[in-house]
């Protein structure tokens, strides 16, 4: 089926045809959430693929859907919004009731009001409102920002010589950085960080967690209609798209749940490599290691957001043989379409990824999220240069889910190294005087994120060193919450 699409987003790599549809097409859909498909997604896409572009699979018991492993055609997909738009109130099957509100993939699909499910003025509404906010970041001060999270997370484990990464630094990182960037005073700090951690652990109190988050934000917006800062939170209130307070709940909620998941598992996924592959770690005490190259072998191979992007037609369409009917979800699988054995295999310094999606929907904080994976790397690099896996690389766990390609454990071991930081903030000894391969260039002046922000009515200069100051009476609180799980 030809399919009209505008010229925008990525362009394939050299030497990518046009694909077409395989040979006779396996029986019945496959399933994306089993724990055969999180311990080998390729072998899965690779049976997919004999449907053509496009494949049949369920998504959890009883939810159906459409696959697109082709590279090609999740191109042409992800740029036709008017035969494939992203509003989910068009999902028939959940309009009727086949598919219940209590399906769990249901919260990761359903209509919110903001840039991710909406199309047309009211998607470049909200599309306009985060793209702008983000614009505002400084590069330098979000790069200190997570500099100093990184360093007092460590501060957590370093002296023990052993760390589980995953929940000890690459789940917590970003937690802390958003609440920063957010500007969350200190007495609505701590509710933040729990609330959403146990958001995205899902864990058995996540309907109270969601509860305490939306009040909170509500609160942090209460505040910063009248308190307005250099933030996120009050340049989002202060946009001409004028966003009430339900909106705005949907934009930091978006925000913090599409900056925190996918950045934690990049940034485990990057590790993992890193730690275990001779291509990019081999003797992590010498020389210069490419970080830049690991991340965009992690973004190409395992990219932290594997099958997403959900589009329902507007009428009945054929794909490659392959039938859509109006309403039904099509998922862009951007794992298979970037491992597509049509695409050119050296991709050694080719970002043309669709890991942060294409088209008028692609990720507006791909930036954002590779400042802070790659810094989290390198800040952890530098002052554990030691480390090393605990476990054979092929004993690591995948964490089932037909949405994410998450590490279910990162378990490593190194010398111990003393905190940084003493109890009340203070900076310690420096232990890696001198610097180290892995750090690249950092700009000292830039200590928060007001720094090189214009003055203004969201424009609050921070004194510098502050930073630390403000993080500690809540700090100590979390430090004691984490060790208590």
């Amino acid at each position: 089926m030809p399919i009209s699409t505008p010229d925008s987003g990525p362009t394939p790599p050299p030497g990518c045809p046009a694909h077409s549809a395989g040979g006779p097409a396996p029986v019945g859909p496959e399933s994306l959430y089993g724990p055969e498909f999180a311990a080998n997604p390729s072998a899965v896409y690779a049976r997919l693929r004999a449907y053509g572009p496009v494949a049949p699979v369920e998504i959890s018991p009883g939810v159906h859907a459409s696959l697109v492993t082709s590279y090609a055609t999740a191109l042409e997909i992800m740029r036709n919004t008017e035969t494939f738009p992203r509003d989910p109130r068009r999902w028939e099957a959940l309009n009727d009731g086949t598919v219940p509100m209590d399906s769990p993939v249901v919260p990761m699909m359903m209509y919110r009001p903001n840039p991710m499910y909406t199309d047309g003025e009211e998607h470049e509404r909200y599309r306009g409102a985060v793209s702008d906010t983000l614009n505002r970041l400084n590069p330098h001060a979000l790069r200190t920002y997570v500099e100093e999270s990184a360093d007092l997370l460590i501060d957590l484990f370093g002296p023990e010589g052993q760390a589980e990464l995953l929940s000890e630094y690459c789940a917590r990182l970003p937690l802390l950085v958003f609440n920063q960037l957010f500007g969350c005073p200190p007495e609505l700090s701590e509710k933040l960080v729990k609330g959403m951690a146990s958001l995205l652990d899902a864990s058995e109190d996540a309907v109270e967690a969601n509860a305490v988050l939306v009040e909170t934000l509500l609160a942090l917006i209460t505040l910063k209609r009248t308190e307005p800062g250099a933030d996120i939170t009050s340049w989002l209130l202060a946009h001409p798209a004028r966003l009430n307070d339900e909106e705005m709940i949907s934009q930091l909620i978006l925000l913090t749940g599409a900056g925190v998941e996918p950045v934690k598992n990049l940034i485990c996924n990057a590790l993992r490599l890193l730690l275990s592959d001779d291509r990019f770690g081999g003797d992590l005490s010498g020389g210069t290691m490419p970080v830049d190259e690991a991340l965009d072998e992690a973004l190409w191979t395992d990219p932290p957001i594997a099958n997403y992007a959900t589009h329902f037609p507007v009428r009945d369409v054929t794909i490659g043989g392959h039938r859509v009917a109006k309403g039904s979800p099509v998922l862009i699988s951007m794992a298979a379409a970037n491992n597509d054995p049509q695409l050119v295999s050296d991709r050694r310094g080719n970002r043309a990824h669709l890991a942060f999606g294409a088209g008028p929907h692609a990720c507006p904080a791909k930036d954002p999220a590779r400042i802070i994976a790659s810094t989290a790397v390198e800040k952890l690099l530098d002052r554990v240069p030691d480390i090393e896996l605990t476990v054979d690389p092929g004993q690591l766990q995948w964490r089932p889910g037909p949405f994410h390609r998450a590490l279910a454990a990162l378990p490593v071991r190194f010398p111990p190294v003393a905190a940084k930081y003493d109890a009340t903030g203070v900076t310690a000894t420096d232990q890696n005087p001198g610097g180290s391969a892995w750090n690249s260039s950092r700009d000292p002046s830039t200590s928060a994120l007001s720094s090189s922000t214009p003055k203004g009515a969201t424009s609050t200069e921070k004194e510098r060193g502050s930073a630390n100051a403000v993080q500690r009476p809540w700090w100590n609180s979390l430090i004691a919450w984490w060790r208590g799980r």
